[in-house]
């Protein structure tokens, strides 16, 4: 069933509406258990449209199996959605950076307050995103060290290749996961794929990870994977490859593959005049778990991210 959480007027006779898939169990006594599931916060973040498909799909095929309510908000930001911006069009702002939101705010406050309000006592909330048209990740959950005690087991469920326990940044307290987890709905923030492209390995990986969660929750009584033992770390295992050098970045390592500290992750090339300006090598042993997708850099730009360390 779909449902509307929220909906303004707009200029030129249009309208803002945020929609929802509701799939519930047969029977009342079935449905004591909620979990949401969110994406397309960010317009230009689309691996999550797929996930929420599948979703939907595989559930809708063995309905008997259901044993809660699943809620799936495909597009929180449809007017990013639907013009590729990463943002809100006309108001210029991250939806990610207005949570709570307000009643009597303007229009992007007072959609954000409405989304809390629809997600509000929900069991667990799954937030997913996508990296941007620059870097590729792995499906991994992000979460900050003050949530982590209460997160992680929850993590450990979903099918993620990777944890990363991050110290907790004054952004953060913006975000949709932020306000939720504050108000006592568990939210993971799941960060995968690619910007504007969609990674269908990494949607059905993550999918099965949410079946396997929602068994654990007593939600699902079909058959599940068993999860992947996710790798994870904090922040001080982490090593950054910045460039030094603009020009055209070309990889010499595989995304999500073992490297030695010294080893050549890759270089950028002077096209104009046929030299190597820069080779660019890891800080440490460890896995490249982020990697530049988009070729062309500027001195400052992300490269890479090693985990390193003694993880676990």
């Amino acid at each position: 069933m779909v449902k509307t959480v929220v909906s303004v007027r707009l200029p030129v006779d249009e309208k803002l509406r945020i929609c929802k898939q509701v799939i519930e169990p047969e029977g009342s006594d079935r449905k004591e258990k909620r979990i949401c599931i969110v994406t397309g916060t960010h317009g230009d973040e689309l691996e999550g449209q797929y996930v929420c498909y599948e979703l939907c799909r595989r559930l809708k095929e063995d309905i008997s199996c259901l044993a809660g309510t699943v809620e799936i908000y495909p597009a929180l930001n449809p007017l990013g959605v639907d013009s590729i911006t990463r943002g809100i069009p006309m108001f210029d702002l991250d939806m990610n950076r207005i949570f709570p939101g307000s009643d009597e705010g303007a229009v992007p406050e007072y959609v954000a307050s409405r989304i809390i309000e629809d997600i509000k006592g929900a069991d667990l909330c799954i937030d997913i995103h996508a990296s941007n048209i620059f870097l590729r990740e792995i499906p991994q959950v992000r979460m900050s060290e003050m949530t982590a005690e209460r997160l992680l087991p929850f993590a450990k469920r979903l099918n993620i290749d990777y944890v990363w326990i991050h110290g907790a940044a004054t952004v953060l307290e913006a975000t949709l996961a932020h306000s939720l987890n504050m108000m006592g709905v568990p939210t993971l923030v799941v960060e995968m794929g690619v910007g504007m492209r969609i990674t269908l390995e990494y949607g059905r990986q993550l999918v099965d990870g949410i079946f396997c969660l929602m068994k654990e929750l007593g939600m699902w009584e079909g058959d599940t994977v068993t999860p992947k033992k996710p790798i994870i770390s904090t922040d001080g295992q982490v090593g950054f490859v910045n460039a030094n050098h603009s020009g055209i970045f070309i990889p010499h390592v595989d995304h999500w593959e073992s490297i030695q500290k010294g080893e050549t992750i890759g270089e950028i090339l002077n096209p104009l005049e046929g030299r190597v300006e820069e080779v660019l090598r890891a800080p440490c042993d460890g896995m490249v778990f982020t990697l530049r997708e988009y070729p062309i850099v500027n001195s400052g730009s992300l490269i890479a991210r090693v985990l390193g360390g003694d993880f676990h």
